[in-house]
């Protein structure tokens, strides 16, 4: 990130975790963006050294402060492993409010955007329709957001893998790194399996992280989008999980949209137990981005743009990316050509 004063902002949420924002600085700026990650993903997507990557893209067009933000879903943290039952329920109610109080306690009255990936976008937009999170200027939704659908294969995964593995094999976690575990291990013997069915490439990795979100070959993005080097160190960029998440996916995708996991939990009661039930009310721009073959979300977030436009049609806008996939959209070697200047012209409007 050349130019650029970089500096950790570690923070806690009000349920006692420790996590962290990264500030990439070149100057005082009206306008500030803060990046969102996905489920086992982390911040180090935008920042990637081996393309023109987000962050940079963002700091060379004039917006010249911009924050990373580590969720407790992040890869960096062993919150997504260790046993535990977090939810995107504490996500939405703990880690973004948090996060954007600490943004705002360096930023003052500076106009805040965020872009949002995957279920960073689905927990930061529950937080933001629940009232939880709030004085964002405008919102990019990539991928999916308050709409749950996911493929045939994928649903059913949803509904037996979870138990299947925690169960039947013991494992707690998946992990793309199996293929690295000790031969003839669970772990490894499971890896074997999801590679017999994935002849695409030589890459371990890259066939368990289908089997974990999605569907195709590979299914979260196209080989011919990522540069080599993205490829060989896809597990560096997409780690661990536990089941529980996988739970609260499959509520989700069985109700088609953001509903709470446990609607008993005392914990959330100030959450709906329906994300969308006011979404009369919410009154943020926000801009609904999916590649055209997203083969983890299909068309969820198409379908959110349109049934969210019912409401205040001025609000919201979609644009739906020819030749990407689930996460090339960020990940991709020419998403600094096709896909970030698409964000940049949203957040140029939206600035004022």
């Amino acid at each position: 990130m050349p130019d650029a004063e970089v500096t950790s902002h570690p923070f806690t949420t009000q349920d006692g975790l420790r996590l962290d924002l990264t500030r990439f600085k070149r100057s005082e700026c009206e306008d500030v963006v803060l990046l969102v990650h996905g489920l086992t993903g982390s911040s180090d997507m935008f920042i990637m050294p081996e393309h023109y990557n987000l962050a940079r893209y963002l700091l060379d067009n004039g917006l010249e402060d911009v924050w990373t933000l580590d969720l407790r879903m992040s890869n960096r943290y062993p919150y997504n492993t260790e046993p535990g039952q977090f939810t995107l329920d504490d996500v939405a109610h703990y880690d973004h409010p948090a996060a954007l109080a600490e943004v705002r306690r360096h930023v003052g009255k500076r106009r805040i955007h965020v872009i949002a990936h995957c279920l960073g976008s689905t927990s930061f937009m529950m937080s933001l329709f629940a009232g939880a999170a709030s004085g964002v200027a405008s919102l990019i939704s990539q991928s999916v957001a308050l709409v749950m659908r996911v493929p045939r294969w994928s649903r059913w995964k949803l509904e037996y893998a979870p138990e299947a593995l925690e169960l039947g094999l013991g494992l707690a976690s998946v992990d793309p790194r199996m293929a690295e575990a000790t031969r003839f291990s669970r772990g490894w013997l499971l890896s074997r399996l999801v590679s017999l069915a994935h002849q695409e490439c030589d890459n371990p990795a890259c066939h368990m992280v289908s089997f974990m979100w999605g569907t195709g070959w590979p299914a979260l993005y196209s080989h011919a989008n990522l540069a080599p080097a993205t490829h060989d160190r896809i597990a560096d960029l997409l780690g661990p999980v536990g089941m529980h998440y996988y739970r609260h996916i499959r509520k989700m995708a069985r109700a088609g949209r953001a509903v709470k996991y446990d609607i008993a939990d005392r914990r959330h009661a100030d959450l709906p137990d329906d994300y969308l039930v006011d979404a009369a009310q919410q009154d943020t721009p926000i801009l609904f981005l999916t590649g055209a073959h997203n083969n983890v979300f299909g068309d969820a977030n198409v379908a959110c743009h349109r049934l969210l436009s019912q409401h205040s049609p001025d609000l919201y806008e979609l644009a739906v990316l020819p030749g990407y996939g689930y996460i090339d959209p960020i990940l991709g070697k020419h998403a600094h050509r096709d896909v970030f200047p698409v964000m940049l012209d949203f957040l140029k409007r939206r600035a004022n």
